[in-house]
């Protein structure tokens, strides 16, 4: 995949403040994030079991706001 980021400097705008909105951009495009997941490998039972646990927390967390 390729993402191609970029900012365009304003008229006297400092280099901080480009460099500030490109990082904004870089977050809320998820590329770091979609780059770690498509890093770490995890074996199909390993993600199905650690989804199943997940939804148990959820469940748990659930009924323990109910009581």
């Amino acid at each position: 995949m390729n993402y191609l980021i970029g900012v365009t400097l304003q008229t006297n705008e400092s280099i901080d403040r480009a460099l500030k909105r490109f990082k904004k951009k870089y977050e809320r495009s998820g590329i770091l994030r979609d780059f770690k997941k498509r890093t770490a490998f995890m074996k199909p039972s390993v993600e199905s079991r650690l989804s199943r646990l997940k939804a148990q927390r959820r469940q748990h967390k659930a009924t323990q706001e109910m009581e």
